[in-house]
């Protein structure tokens, strides 16, 4: 394969493999240097099929923070990452080398295993019926399943780097390589588990 088809000119993306059929559709893996569309699928239906699944990751960094309370704490980073692409996708770089460099394994390939692992099976909506409305567990879409699983994952990034000398790079690193063992100290294994268990207690 020519230089100019690896992710970030280290990484071959033709050789990682989906364990999970169901997300196969989902989870782009299409040969790029670069993760980044330029936002060229943002309002067409299914875009997101398009885009490249380590460029989903860097946009789910891309976030202000929750502003609200996550596990106990307010989570913001005051406009680090809003907006700023380059930076996000330095940072995605950075933690691919920490994986590669602490596995011995292509970062791509640990990076799906950990979505694998963090997408929840099931989850609750609320229905109503006559003025009376109450919680029901129902299957999740994959599509809605690799969503949740990106959030969870960034979310984690966001939440290990926040008042911590953990840059979030390594962070995100960190997270990455616990979801793929599904180990239970992973903040997205955590969450899996809370969605399901909940999900569960509604049947």
């Amino acid at each position: 394969m020519a230089m100019g088809e690896l992710l970030f000119n280290k990484y071959d993306l033709g050789e990682v493999k989906l364990e999970d059929p169901s997300l196969g559709p989902y989870i782009n893996l299409e040969p790029i240097t670069i993760p980044h569309s330029h936002g060229r699928q943002a309002h067409r239906q299914f875009g997101k099929m398009r885009v490249s699944i380590v460029e989903r990751l860097v946009n789910k960094l891309m976030r202000g923070g929750t502003g609200e309370k996550t596990s106990g704490k307010v989570i913001r980073t005051h406009g680090k990452l809003q907006g700023k692409k380059s930076k996000a996708l330095n940072i995605v770089e950075k933690a691919f080398a920490d994986i590669a460099a602490r596995t011995k394994q292509n970062p791509v390939q640990v990076f799906v295993n950990a979505l694998r692992n963090t997408a929840p099976r099931e989850d609750t909506t609320r229905v109503q019926y006559g003025g009376i409305s109450y919680q029901v567990a129902v299957d999740v879409s994959a599509q809605r399943r690799l969503d949740m699983a990106l959030r969870n994952i960034a979310l984690a990034a966001i939440m290990g780097s926040f008042d911590n000398k953990r840059t979030l790079a390594q962070a995100l690193a960190d997270e990455i390589i616990l979801a793929s063992q599904n180990n239970i100290s992973s903040y997205a294994i955590k969450k899996r588990d809370e969605t399901e268990r909940i999900a569960r207690s509604t049947r």
